[in-house]
């Protein structure tokens, strides 16, 4: 079969593909410190040279910002788009690391090998998982399964301010049968994941003003009406006693997740005591209706991320705040419209306000969720190539954040993504000491070949 050479092909070169992941990761691409474009830029020069050398035609393509990589290989079979960036986060705290963040290395750790650096996991690892296995099916059979463009960003850490007006300029070149994301992870380290739908999120700061100055609690205590108050007994009426979310209109769009799927969720068994337990927490407080995973994937939520009011210094000041704000986030599933919320939110609080008091809710962003349509015979043909790599059936499963790169796909694009990645939750994405598995590297090229493979004949 023309896959097992492929494969064999993969276990043969893991050390050329390691030492070719190491060369990628010592370069210091973090998108968010102007000190550090040029490093973007030879990231981005890397990746082309890289794409050359296995046959693609590719090139680095300017933009306001830090350049795209594009690059696309004839072959027979559907077209497929895949994405990754190249850009990682700051490495600060430094003291924290244990080595040099760009310095990368194989470590022995109590759960097996790791490759430690900055952007292991996220996303240089994982894109090269991808690239790896187009080099070993190219090598093996002297050309691809189908027809493959590799679309790769420099601002994903950064905003992805350059992305939307790149991918509408240029939305021919870019549009392909289907896109494949590979910034994401296992749902456990033997269980595959394929994720079909990610929560969209609005975000904002209610703050709440009162008198005109910080008042005297001794002299204006009682009389005066104190905004932290307010704002207490506006956040207190966010949810009901079953752990809904009373916004009038919040649930409009919210869909009933499709039985296979929940079938699919219950069978990963999800250890929800183990998952809370982690963080010293016993009971869910979300819907109780809804068991914990649902919650996480499938469910819309509402949560206050900040509060502040009056002084929060040492010591104590006995002082009415003329100000109190919070800063709360919605977490959006189906089709629930976030800018609808935002008014609905809205009204409801200045419903609330007493005599004195004015409202402001500062918009931080407003984001709709993004459903994946498991329709596409990719989305089943890559679930049966994952579950012939992993001991376990690959899922098809949701996600409890947000990847905005899968919504614009969609939107700017017309098409569907399949959003496979093999991170784990201990790898410490953004965190000091970051790692990806040998494992998740391995298996993971192997998966990628093995989901092309399935793919091609469609």
């Amino acid at each position: 079969m023309m896959i097992d050479a492929v494969l064999a092909r993969i276990d043969a070169d893991l050390d050329p593909s390691l030492e070719r992941l190491m060369e990628l990761l010592r370069i210091p691409s973090i998108s968010t410190d102007p000190a550090y474009a040029e490093h973007c830029d030879a990231a981005a020069d890397w990746l082309v040279e890289d794409l050359k050398s296995i046959g693609f035609d590719a090139s680095k393509r300017p933009t306001p910002g830090h350049p795209m990589v594009v690059a696309h290989h004839d072959g027979d079979g559907p077209h497929i788009l895949f994405y990754g960036h190249y850009d990682v986060q700051p490495v600060d705290p430094l003291n924290l690391w244990h080595r040099d963040p760009f310095d990368p290395a194989i470590e022995d750790t109590p759960n097996g090998k790791v490759i430690r650096g900055r952007g292991t996991a996220d996303d240089k690892g994982q894109l090269m998982t991808f690239i790896e296995a187009c080099r070993a099916w190219k090598a093996e059979h002297g050309t691809l399964p189908c027809k493959i463009s590799v679309f790769l960003e420099g601002e994903e850490e950064s905003g992805s301010p350059s992305l939307i007006p790149f991918m509408k300029d240029n939305a021919e070149e870019l549009t392909a049968d289907i896109a494949m994301i590979c910034d994401t992870g296992l749902f456990d380290e033997n269980t595959p994941a394929i994720m079909t739908q990610l929560r969209g999120m609005l975000s904002g700061e209610l703050t709440i003003t009162g008198p005109d100055r910080d008042l005297h609690s001794g002299m204006y205590g009682g009389p005066a009406m104190n905004p932290a108050r307010v704002l207490a007994r506006i956040i207190a009426a966010l949810h009901d006693d079953e752990g809904r979310v009373t916004v009038p209109g919040f649930y409009d769009g919210v869909p009933e997740v499709p039985t296979q799927i929940k079938q699919q969720w219950e069978a990963l068994g999800f250890d929800a005591d183990g998952f809370l337990g982690a963080v010293s927490l016993s009971e869910p407080a979300g819907e109780k209706a809804f068991s914990p995973l649902e919650q996480i994937w499938s469910r819309p939520t509402c949560e206050v991320n900040g509060l502040n009011a009056g002084y929060t210094g040492e010591g104590f000041k006995t002082v009415l705040p003329s100000i109190a704000s919070a800063k709360i986030s919605f977490r959006l599933v189906g089709t629930q419209d976030p800018h609808a919320i935002s008014a609905s939110f809205t009204k409801m609080v200045n419903d609330m306000l007493p005599p004195d008091c004015t409202a402001e809710w500062t918009d931080h962003g407003a984001n709709p969720a993004s459903i994946m349509s498991i329709d596409h015979p990719a989305f089943e043909a890559a679930r049966t190539a994952l579950s012939q790599e992993w001991p376990n059936p690959a899922a098809f499963t949701g996600g409890g954040g947000s990847i905005p790169i899968a919504g614009h796909f969609k939107t700017v694009l017309g098409m569907d993504a399949l959003l496979i990645g093999f991170g784990k939750d201990d790898d410490g994405l953004h965190s000091p000491n970051e790692k990806y598995d040998l494992s998740s590297f391995h298996k993971g090229m192997r998966s990628w070949a093995r989901v092309l493979n399935e793919v091609r004949g469609l």
